[in-house]
Parts: C-alpha cells; sequence; structure tokens
C-alpha cells in the first residue's frame, strides 16, 4: 500500500503541468486553477471514465431497472447511515443547531422512518444536510491545496481526501465492523454507496458530458463549485451563486472559496 502511494506521488510530481513563462495572464489563470498535476489527474480521470464506461454505468443501468421509490429508500438508509459521521462534523463545527437537527433527523428516520428508508424527518420540517471532516478542515482554516483526481474515487484535493480518510475511522459502524470480524460491511456499503452515487448523479453527468467542450475541466469546475456550496451551508459565496448537482450547471470560478461557514437552518437545503 505505500509503495502504491509513494509511486502515486512520485507519477504525480513527474507529470506535472509546469508553470508557463513570459506571459503573466497565463500564469495568473494557471495559479487561478490550481491544478499542477494536471496531466497525471487527465490520466487517472479516462482510467475513471474507462471504468465507469466498463462496470459502473453498466452495473447502475441494471440497478436503475428497479422503481424509483426503491432506489430512493436505498438512497435515505444510506443517508441515515451517515448520520453519526455528520453529527461529529457538525460539534466539530460547532455547528449547536445543525447537530440538533441531525439528532432529531437520526431519531425520527430510524424509528419512524423504518431503519431510514423513508425520510420523515424532512416531511417533518428537519432538513438534511451533508457535514464531513473535509468540510470541518475548511471551517479551522486549512486551504484546500491543489486539485487531484483520484482513481476510482474522483475529483478531491489533499483537504477533502484526508477528510475522507478521517470520517472513516469516525464512522461507528466501520468501528464495529472491524471489532466483530464483519470486514465486508463497509466494502459492501461502499460499492452499494457508489452504485446509489452514480444513480443520483445519472442525468447530470450526462448532460454535463454532453454540453461541454472539455469534460474534464468541467468536472474540475463543479466539483469545487459543489464543495464551495457544501462549505458555506448551501449560501455559495459572495461572488459564486454555486448549485446542486441537480440544478444548474453553471460553471464557478475556482478561486471563489468561502473562508467560513454560515449557520442555522435558514442557510437553506442541501442535498
Amino acid at each position: 500500500m505505500r509503495i502504491s502511494i509513494l509511486l502515486f506521488a512520485v507519477l504525480t510530481l513527474a507529470n506535472c503541468a509546469s508553470a508557463p513563462s513570459g506571459d503573466a495572464e497565463a500564469l495568473a489563470e494557471h495559479q487561478k486553477i490550481n491544478d499542477p498535476g494536471e496531466p497525471t489527474n487527465r490520466f487517472i480521470f479516462k482510467f475513471n471514465q474507462g471504468l465507469d464506461a466498463v462496470i459502473i454505468k453498466p452495473v447502475t443501468s441494471f440497478y436503475r431497472i428497479f422503481p424509483e421509490v426503491l432506489r430512493t429508500g436505498v438512497h435515505n438508509f444510506l443517508n441515515n447511515l451517515k448520520t453519526p459521521v455528520v453529527l461529529i462534523n457538525d460539534i466539530l463545527q460547532g455547528e449547536a443547531e445543525r447537530a440538533g437537527d441531525t439528532v432529531m433527523r437520526f431519531l425520527i428516520n430510524t424509528t419512524v422512518g423504518v431503519a431510514g428508508f423513508r425520510d420523515q424527518a424532512a416531511d417533518w420540517g428537519f432538513e438534511p444536510h451533508e457535514e464531513d471532516f473535509g468540510q470541518t478542515l475548511a471551517t479551522w482554516g486549512v486551504g484546500e491545496g491543489p486539485y487531484i483526481m483520484l482513481p476510482l474515487f474522483g475529483p478531491s484535493n489533499p483537504r477533502d481526501a484526508i477528510g475522507k480518510f478521517v470520517d472513516f475511522f469516525l464512522d461507528p459502524i466501520n468501528w464495529w465492523a472491524e471489532n466483530s470480524d464483519n470486514d465486508w460491511v463497509p466494502l459492501t456499503r461502499t460499492i452499494i454507496g457508489g452504485i446509489d452515487t452514480r444513480d443520483q448523479l445519472w442525468d447530470v453527468l450526462d448532460d454535463l458530458e454532453k454540453s461541454s467542450i472539455d469534460f474534464y475541466a468541467a468536472i474540475r469546475s463543479l466539483y469545487r463549485q459543489r464543495r464551495n456550496d457544501d462549505i458555506s451551508n448551501g449560501t455559495g459565496s459572495k461572488d459564486n451563486e454555486t448549485p446542486n448537482f441537480s440544478g444548474d450547471l453553471e460553471l464557478a470560478d475556482p478561486d471563489d472559496q468561502p473562508s467560513n461557514k454560515s449557520s442555522g437552518k435558514d442557510a437553506g437545503p442541501k442535498k
């Protein structure tokens, strides 16, 4: 595993896009994009596209045969399983009101919502929201760093990659699986979660690929746009109105990043 990480780091450094010299405007644009490993990132992006075309999209296409109400139930169930991690990050960010909403959502959906298959809490006014350790690091003032494309996991940055790693160990389900010799549980959950995510993004990715001159650049911009939206609790930043994946696909300014979070229910719904 360590060898694989070292190899990836070496390949990334070896294939870094060199900054343009002698052209101030081009240099400013290069720094704005903040994608120094673009050649390697594009190679990984092509690999992910191939994996999607051969395995992920066909499997998801079969999954989409099932009724939408069933797929929505699975999506709700998976979101309910993530509630403890959301709660921990709510607390770490000092979001007391949102932490209270998270507790209520878990109690309502686990009971009245039948183990979370129905989002009864949303019907009762407790709207869902996303929190992860990548967002927590952002509220603590940690910069996102350069854009990176991860094999299989897709677009990210060092801050969010570390966040994913920490969230894995914060998840009590993973603690239980590790201590009870049920290692198949996190793997199964990851596979089903990946299929669910691909299902949720089915139309968005298809439309974006058809309408984009450069699909890689569009994904890069949309990823940053969505993360800015998550970090700002749905309010966007002062210079850019960020969309949800199911909405407007206008591309964002990559340098336009919110510096801290807004709190409270009026911040707007989040997917």
